[in-house]
């Protein structure tokens, strides 16, 4: 009997705490679709029938007029912007109001919690600063040898496969080739190491992959540090086992101290983390930064800025840790759909085919960063695969000053008060399949960004690397990285579909990572020079 009184009383408590939680963004008056008890409007998600984008994605276009609708997370309440006035507010004109942004992970962790994604306030204002002159196109170009090294190995190894099939193609999943690439290229790029990953499983891939793996258990975690991040903490809980830390910081502390011992120097990003150190890295004086592309983000102010602040051997770790964390599943993730795109679009194949010829036909075959930008038919498609598949499809600003966001829609009888602490989240996937902004959204389509035609883009409808002060830094890196590794590809493969390859392009409900349903299968065979 006392059992049941209990189970009655928890299950009353359960009921209560579940009833206050689920009304919090009808007390606000912002609409959201029906909800299921502790999953929300994820019900979807926490089963894999449907990927987190495509959920977000039904809650954007379930209430077409409204300026911001609401998305249950689980239990935690999600505020998708859709107005563009209110997006601009927030990511730009009011950014002091909205400076931070939501912890995904172990904000606790001595090296993870110091990355430039998660800190906070004046501490990431400084970091930002500090970390702005190492991204500029001067130090991209300076690279580009680097990343040419790399897919010099992965045309090797496709070559060799190629004269070992007995067909006269190979079936390849694209996502593991790509993977092995972008690992290759953070390798050397940010941790100054040479290694073939697409040769061999070598201890720093197998370490990045295991890092990357999203399983449901850090699914688990990753909604917890979302939803309970100070429970989490009291729990001790990590994000990533830290022996990955351990590796990783070894490794980075170890080359860091060798290079300082022996005067070393390499145009890397551990030789741009030393300068920081050293209070000498700053923008180039005299010297205009080019873009990368169309998608290229700018530097704002906050980066522009001189900061002095000295920083930790920890912090400095913390920032390579991010470096790879981050350009290693987005670089990944957009090179296998920008090939899968390819392939099923041939028209687009051949046309950029022929421009990456005559740019040979002009430049003698030598390939650099200056010939690249000159490649205008390549930025309008790699543009394009930002817009169908931005490899962050989300981002979000928590509010650390109150601030009035206006009625949530035309029927509310009140201004939707946003509170310190609270979140407003921006669906980028959604916006851009949004066909108010980008007609015939799921059609790839490079000629949105032709010369003529990219000036009809509404501004902060197209925000593949973010928007505001916040942006995402690395976005020069990114483009250049994506643009060398398909043009050193299709100059000598053709890539078409196999039987394996998604049909149409449907994404995997069995990981929050952007995948196709089934693998980035494709087929790569010989290039003739007909």
């Amino acid at each position: 009997m006392l059992f049941l009184i209990w189970l009655a009383v928890a299950t009353a408590a359960l009921v209560l705490y579940l009833k206050e939680v689920f009304s919090k963004l009808r007390k606000q008056e912002i609409r959201h679709r029906p909800t299921v008890p502790l999953l929300g409007n994820s019900a979807g998600v926490a089963f894999r029938l449907e990927h987190m984008t495509t959920a977000l994605q039904k809650s954007y276009e379930a209430f077409p007029d409204d300026r911001v609708v609401g998305h249950y997370e689980f239990i935690n309440p999600l505020i998708l912007i859709k107005d563009l006035e209110l997006l601009k507010n927030v990511t730009v004109k009011d950014f002091e109001h909205f400076v931070d942004r939501r912890a995904f992970g172990d904000i606790y962790d001595p090296l993870f919690g110091r990355n430039l994604l998660l800190l906070k306030g004046d501490d990431w204002k400084a970091m930002r600063s500090t970390l702005s002159p190492a991204f500029t196109s001067s130090k991209i170009r300076l690279m580009v040898p680097f990343m040419l090294e790399v897919g010099d190995k992965m045309m090797e190894q496709i070559k060799k496969n190629l004269d070992n099939a007995k067909c006269g193609y190979i079936d390849v999943d694209v996502k593991d080739m790509s993977t092995r690439y972008a690992n290759d290229v953070i390798a050397t790029c940010v941790f100054g190491l040479k290694v073939n990953s697409q040769r061999e499983d070598n201890e720093f891939f197998k370490k990045v992959k295991e890092m990357s793996n999203v399983n449901f258990k850090r699914f688990l975690k990753f909604v917890g540090f979302r939803s309970f991040p100070a429970l989490m903490a009291k729990l001790q809980i990590r994000l990533l086992p830290a022996n990955i830390s351990r590796f990783f910081s070894t490794i980075i502390l170890g080359t860091m101290r060798q290079r300082e011992k022996n005067n070393i120097v390499r145009n890397d990003m551990i030789n741009l983390l030393l300068d920081a150190k050293k209070g000498s890295l700053s923008h180039d004086h005299g010297s205009t930064d080019t873009t990368a592309g169309f998608a290229t983000v700018e530097e704002s102010n906050v980066g522009k800025k001189k900061n002095d602040k000295e920083w930790s051997d920890n912090d400095l770790v913390a920032q390579a840790m991010l470096f790879l964390a981050a350009g290693f599943e987005t670089i990944s993730t957009s090179l296998s759909f920008l090939l899968h795109e390819l392939a099923l679009n041939p028209e687009v194949q051949e046309r950029l085919v022929q421009e990456i010829r005559e740019n040979d036909a002009k430049n003698g075959g030598k390939f650099d960063y200056t010939s690249i930008q000159g490649m205008e038919y390549l930025d309008m498609v790699v543009s394009e695969l930002l817009r169908m598949w931005p490899a962050a499809p989300l981002i979000d600003r928590i509010c650390v000053n109150e601030y009035n966001a206006g009625k949530p829609h035309a029927e509310a009888t009140k201004d939707f008060i946003v509170q310190k602490g609270q979140s407003l989240t921006v669906s980028i996937f959604a916006f851009h399949r949004d066909p108010k902004h980008f007609p015939e959204p799921n059609k790839f389509d490079p000629e949105r960004f032709s010369e003529e035609n990219r000036q009809k883009i509404k501004p902060f409808t197209y925000m593949p690397f973010g928007l505001g002060p916040r942006n995402c830094i690395g976005s020069r890196f990114a483009l250049c990285e994506v643009k060398v590794m398909v043009y050193q590809l299709l100059r000598v493969l053709e890539v078409s579909p196999c039987p394996r390859t998604c049909i149409p392009s449907r994404l995997a409900e069995n990981t929050m990572s952007l995948r196709l349903a089934g693998g980035h299968w494709l087929r790569f065979s010989p290039r003739s020079y007909d």
